[in-house]
Parts: structure tokens; C-alpha cells; sequence
């Protein structure tokens, strides 16, 4: 058969890892496929850095010159951005060639324009790169287990933000030292706060929350708070209490609408996503019929983001000539059975917590504290007080039982404003990740 003709939109480190990948483990991929990949056109801001691939296809300056190429068949977008890619990727669709990305953020934001017009046109948009790098979430929460009903999934999916957790808990640094830490290796960007304010993580739940419930992609209504907040002292006494913290990703399913949250969670030591350590992803999914399956491997980086790129042209050219209405759907459910559950606001998330109040050194706080949880039907389950660390101060720290997120809220309003209180109250989730 004709080799399959692949067009590439950026060539930075995934676009370069891709273009490896393919010609490393050429003969292996066309036994798979029964046909040839080939890349015959690439746009790059600056061709000079393309020598060392010795990349046999046309080289363009132009993102638009490749998408109009007449014999590009399928464009693959590694350049990121939400602006010139949506328009190039909308292009490509209405142009009938199938896509490949790994833009989460593209596609967590307007993945239902962009799905839509692939299924008018009857052509695939592949994005297993655009979510945990190497490890194939995409293809098990769509595929493999199509059978299930899925209650809930759970996820270390940013690696940059994992890394600087497990060097507080590791080697003791706080926050700001371990991010500097993070951008020397590589890790994490010059300006971190997409990975470490959480965005990232929220992009990819938003992706998989819909593939694993069949609901529409809604990243507007993803609650999201990153780890900026966290002290090493707060890792300190997670440990004490029998528990790490994570960065997590959280989309659970509800008789009344959908969870979705990132958030840094306190976790049991013993449990294997609380072990997923440095820049590593780990995915928990929990269905009716598998029960818990875990995906763990590197989650970003050229060659792991390649090997999902590939995978997904893999796909495609298996497909492209297949009837397009017997197609793996993009969303899993078929695009006409989508559900209206809703997006539940964080008020009415249920969760046990963590509280660090930090208080003035007074007679009768913990019995004032205790007694404005009491009065929102919120019980105390442990409870650590420290030596006073700063002048007058001594930090309080409460492992509370589950209750109602909007409960909580108001009584950490009400503990704010006593007099006793010297700074904002400091709350985290606490998540058992048990089969329920």
C-alpha cells in the first residue's frame, strides 16, 4: 500500500522525538501497520536546528504551508498554543486529513469544537500524547475498558509538580528550593506556574473525565488549586500523620453529576500512587468489572510524548480506510449519546480534610476551633500541636472526618476571624483511594 504521508507542526523536542522514533523503529512500525509512515513536510521557526536529523521531507517556516500541502495526509500538531493551532488543526479537518496532537490544553478548551467538525468530516483526531507522556490512559480508559462502567479515576499526572513533592518529602527543601531544583534538571519550566498552580493536571482530568463518563469537555468548570500553599513543614506532619501528599487530578461519577477537581491530596503511605515519586505519572482508575487498575510510567519528555504520537498515527493509519461510523468514537461514547450529567461545584464534594491553623499561643483555642467545627456537624479524627516556630504562634493541625467541602468552608471563615488566628487557614483533602 502507499505509505502514509505525515505532515508536522512544531519540531521541538516531541516533534524531533517523533521524527526518531518513526525512523529508529521503522521496519517494526510498518510490520504493525502494512504500510510505510513517512514525514514528507515539517514546519519549524528555525530549519537550522533540523541538521542533525538528516529529515528527508520539505522544511517550511510556515505552520500553513504544511496543513494546505496536498500530500500530507495526516498533520501531526506538537507545536502547542490555543490560538494559530486551533485555527491550523480546524484547516487540516476541514482540508479531510486526520490529526494527531498532544496540545491538552487545545483540546481541554475546545476539544467539542474541534471533535465536531472531525466527526462532520468523518476524520480522526488522535490525542493519547496529550495526556501522562508514554503511558496509554487514552487507549485503556477507551478501549480496554469499554466493557466497564467507571466509577472514579485519580491521578499524579504532572511531573514537574511530583518532583518538587518528593523533594520536600525526600530531602526536606521547601518549596522555592525545590523548584529551583526542578528548573536546573530540566524538569520545570522558567515560569512553572501552568505545572505548579496546577493547570496541566487540570487540562488532562478534564480530558479523561470525559472519555471514562461520557460527558462533554468542560474545562471551565474544573476546580483547581495547585501547591504554591505548601510548606515543608506540612509534609512534615502529613508523614507523622501516616500520610503523603500528591498533586492529584480527581474525577469521580455521582448519582447527581461529575467530581472534577486537581488539588494537593494527603494520601496513605502504604497506597502506590502515595510511592510514585520524581517526575513519574501514575494513573488510578477504578470500574465495575476490572476493579483498581493502575498506569504508572514517565509522563513527559521527547521520546516517551513520541512514543504516544506514534501510537496515534499507528492508529490512524490502520483506519483510514475503515468506514468512519465504525470508528473508535473520540470521546468513547458516540458523539449523538454524550450525557448531560453535570460538573458538581467543590461545595458539594465530600471529603475527609487536613487544617494547619496557625494560632496565637493562647489558653482555650483548640476548644474555640473544635467547638466551630462541631457546630457544622465536622468531627476532629487526629490531631497535632506543635512548639510555637514563630513569636507568640504555635501551628495547630487537624485530620478531620469526611464531611461536605461547603460546611468546611464556613467554619474556616468563622476560625479566620477569630482573634486568636494569626494566618489564613491552610486546608487540604485527604483521599483513602480505596475500592468502594
Amino acid at each position: 500500500m502507499d505509505p502514509v504521508r505525515i505532515g508536522i507542526l512544531g519540531m521541538g523536542t516531541v516533534g524531533q522525538g517523533t521524527v526518531r522514533v518513526l525512523a529508529r523503529n521503522a521496519e517494526e512500525i510498518t510490520r504493525r501497520v502494512g504500510r510505510d509512515l513517512r514525514v514528507v513536510h515539517a514546519a519549524v521557526r528555525n530549519p537550522a536546528r533540523l541538521e542533525a536529523l538528516d529529515l528527508q521531507a520539505r522544511i517550511s517556516t510556515d505552520p500553513w504551508a504544511v496543513v494546505r500541502d496536498p500530500e500530507v495526509d495526516v498533520l501531526v500538531e506538537v507545536m502547542g498554543g490555543t490560538g494559530l493551532a486551533r485555527e491550523l488543526i480546524l484547516a487540516a479537518i476541514a482540508a479531510g486529513k486526520h490529526v494527531v496532537t498532544a496540545n491538552k490544553a487545545l483540546l481541554a478548551e475546545h476539544g467539542n469544537q474541534i471533535f465536531a467538525a472531525a466527526q462532520q468530516q468523518g476524520v480522526m483526531v488522535a490525542f493519547e500524547a496529550a495526556v501522562a507522556g508514554a503511558i496509554p490512559i487514552i487507549k485503556a480508559i477507551r478501549e480496554g475498558l469499554a466493557g466497564n462502567r467507571i466509577q472514579w479515576l485519580a491521578g499524579i499526572i504532572n511531573g514537574t509538580s511530583n518532583y518538587i513533592l518528593t523533594q520536600m518529602f525526600r530531602e526536606g527543601w521547601d518549596f522555592q528550593q525545590a523548584l529551583t531544583e526542578a528548573q536546573r534538571l530540566g524538569y520545570a519550566e522558567a515560569d512553572p506556574g501552568l505545572d505548579v498552580d496546577g493547570g496541566d493536571a487540570a487540562h488532562k482530568i478534564t480530558l479523561m473525565a470525559s472519555i471514562a463518563f461520557g460527558i462533554p469537555v468542560d474545562f471551565a468548570h474544573c476546580h483547581v488549586e495547585g501547591i504554591r500553599a505548601l510548606e515543608r513543614d506540612d509534609v512534615v506532619y502529613a508523614a507523622e500523620l501516616g500520610y503523603r501528599i500528591k498533586l492529584l487530578g480527581i474525577s469521580r461519577r455521582r448519582a447527581d453529576g461529575v467530581e472534577l477537581r486537581v488539588h494537593p491530596t494527603l494520601i496513605p503511605e502504604s497506597h502506590l500512587l502515595a510511592n510514585v515519586e520524581g517526575p513519574f505519572n501514575a494513573i488510578l482508575v477504578e470500574s465495575d468489572a476490572a476493579g483498581q487498575s493502575l498506569y504508572y510510567g514517565r509522563g513527559a519528555g521527547g521520546d516517551p510524548t513520541a512514543s504516544a504520537v506514534v501510537a496515534d498515527l499507528v492508529d490512524v493509519a490502520r483506519t483510514m480506510t475503515a468506514d468512519p461510523s465504525n470508528r473508535v468514537p473520540h470521546l468513547a461514547f458516540q458523539p449523538d449519546a454524550l450525557s448531560a450529567l453535570p460538573l458538581l461545584p467543590m461545595a458539594e464534594v465530600e471529603s475527609a480534610y487536613y487544617l494547619r491553623i496557625h494560632a496565637h499561643n493562647r489558653a482555650g483555642v483548640l476548644a474555640q476551633v473544635a467547638t466551630m467545627l462541631a457546630e457544622h456537624q465536622i468531627s476532629i479524627e487526629a490531631l497535632l500541636q506543635k512548639e510555637a516556630q514563630e513569636a507568640d504562634t504555635v501551628p495547630i493541625v487537624l485530620l478531620l472526618h469526611r464531611c461536605r467541602e461547603g460546611d468546611l468552608e464556613q467554619a474556616i471563615r468563622r476560625i479566620e476571624a477569630l482573634p486568636v488566628v494569626a494566618r489564613p487557614v491552610l486546608r487540604l483533602r485527604v483521599e483513602s483511594l480505596a475500592e468502594q
